[in-house]
């Protein structure tokens, strides 16, 4: 897939996603229409992260992460899998919309369920690192326009130091969870890189809900959806910080650092 067509790609997944109304979509079917089980078995490099990118940056969901999970595992697509959750849960994102939903993000329609076979989920943890990395940069997008346009004291809100350094703490922590993504080359990798995603997603959530101040807590502002999003797909597959303290588990026992990136 060259440069033209990826940009036609794009334009054409952010369109199905982007919902008519302020509430969330379930862009299933747009997925489908687009042929995204085809670009999931052929071109899962491409696939992968340029979907749940968009899907964090649009604000909709789709129970895609079974399919990840099932191609993973040389399962057929369509169907579901017990996703392993922060705090020892396991939950299903069935296919019908019928679950649901948690207490956080009343529009994904989780369920609990017993616990299920184990499968491969360093995949997985790459897909859901892409959809935290395109929430957090809808957050960031939201407060960096907010800052912009409002104005406090006779100045913009951009001007004031300290906002400046939220919102940038903000972009270097988003950044450096999108090289983890990218650099990501086995199951380490991928767990770290869900990791820095989490971490990423809740500093976004933190500094641009200070950035928007009440108003980033409304009904009416998007800001909240995000935040939402953020903390539940942070525990699906393991939370940021179960996952650093596997990590670091997984050094004491074998005695050394594994070579992640090749400089």
């Amino acid at each position: 897939m060259d440069a033209a067509e990826r940009e036609l790609l794009t334009e054409a997944l952010r369109k199905t996603m982007t919902p008519d109304t302020d509430a969330d979509a379930d862009a299933a079917t747009g997925l489908a229409d687009l042929g995204w089980p085809q670009m999931l078995v052929e071109e899962p490099g491409t696939a992968v992260p340029l979907v749940f990118r968009l899907l964090g940056e649009t604000g909709a969901h789709a129970p895609v992460l079974n399919d990840v999970l099932l191609h993973a595992a040389g399962r057929p697509l369509g169907g579901t899998l017990p996703l392993p959750y922060a705090g020892g849960a396991w939950v299903e994102w069935p296919r019908d919309g019928s679950g649901d939903g948690t207490a956080l993000d009343p529009a994904l329609p989780l369920r609990r369920v017993d616990p299920g076979d184990p499968v491969p989920l360093a995949a997985g943890r790459l897909a859901l690192g892409w959809w935290l990395l395109g929430t957090g940069r809808a957050m960031l997008a939201l407060a960096r326009q907010h800052v912009l346009d409002r104005v406090q004291f006779g100045r913009p809100l951009a001007s004031f130091q300290a906002l400046r350094h939220r919102l940038a703490e903000t972009y270097v922590a988003l950044e450096g969870a999108e090289a983890a993504l990218a650099a990501a080359a086995d199951d380490t990798g991928a767990l770290l890189a869900k990791a820095a995603a989490g971490r990423a997603a809740r500093t976004a959530a933190r500094h641009c809900q200070q950035a928007l101040g009440g108003i980033g807590f409304t009904a009416e502002h998007g800001l909240h959806r995000h935040v939402r999003r953020a903390l539940v797909l942070d525990g699906l597959l393991g939370s940021a910080r179960e996952l650093t303290r596997e990590a670091g588990a997984s050094l004491l026992r074998e005695g050394r650092a594994p070579r992640l990136v090749d400089l």
